[in-house]
């Protein structure tokens, strides 16, 4: 994700890069060094917040694609953020298809509270679930208003019906050869509802980041989602712990 977003940076005429870290590298003394505008995050959840800490005592907004914080996290985050009235944009996925789905699925929740989420990613993947599935899930939750009644189930294999937050099972999949995919399925009796949407290259997500890299400077704090760009009257619930 790195090079994608130095490269989608390189070829975007409003913009150039001004510097990288990688592991192991002094961020706050780059920073210094080279001056920039905004901090792109694409790292690991044990990097993530140091790094945007480190943005924002500089003054820096930030946009973070790194899943993975917690609820106190960003909580934390939006409180410095705020008192360096600096922005803050947190979005577990950037591809506009995976927005759209995420929307969807929520209005369709409305109709069709029974829903599961089946979430795919390539090996190399740390956190399970994936940061889109758990934002589906809690607006999944916002759409329906309340979850559909529970049933006695015996799990003969623990775990076997998956995770579950806010009252929807979510099933992760990890294999070599995915990129990142996710499947929202609803159901009623006698029918079914698919809403999928797919990443077959990293690429997918350039467009998003471009969009929340010139944005982000006219927000002040965490903003969680991309959909509170592309749709700023739609509101969303906040990350749930």
């Amino acid at each position: 994700m790195g090079r994608e977003v130095v490269r989608a940076v390189t070829d975007a005429p409003d913009m150039e890069v001004a510097g990288g870290v990688t592991r192991g590298d002094d961020l706050e003394e780059a920073i210094r060094r080279t001056g920039p505008t905004v901090l792109v995050d694409f790292t690991v959840p044990g990097a993530v917040v140091d790094n945007v800490h480190a943005a924002v005592r500089a003054g820096i907004p930030a946009v973070v694609g790194t899943t993975g914080m917690s609820a106190s996290d960003l909580a934390d985050l939006d409180r410095a953020a705020r008192e360096k009235e600096v922005g803050v944009l947190v979005a577990p996925n950037f591809a506009l298809g995976a927005v759209l789905m995420m929307k969807f699925a929520r209005d369709a929740a409305r109709y069709f509270p029974h829903a599961e989420i089946i979430e795919l990613h390539h090996d190399g993947k740390k956190d399970a679930p994936s940061g889109t599935a758990i934002r589906t899930a809690e607006l999944i939750a916002q759409g329906r208003g309340g979850s559909p009644l529970s049933r006695e189930e015996l799990e003969i294999i623990g775990g076997a019906r998956g995770g579950n937050h806010h009252g929807v099972p979510i099933h992760s999949v990890r294999l070599p050869g995915l990129v990142a995919h996710q499947e929202v399925i609803l159901g009623l009796p006698g029918q079914t509802l698919r809403i999928r949407h797919d990443s077959i290259d990293r690429s997918s997500f350039m467009p998003g980041v471009l969009l929340a890299i010139r944005r982000v400077g006219e927000l002040q704090g965490v903003v969680y989602g991309l959909e509170r760009l592309l749709f700023p009257d739609w509101e969303a619930p906040s990350p749930a712990p």
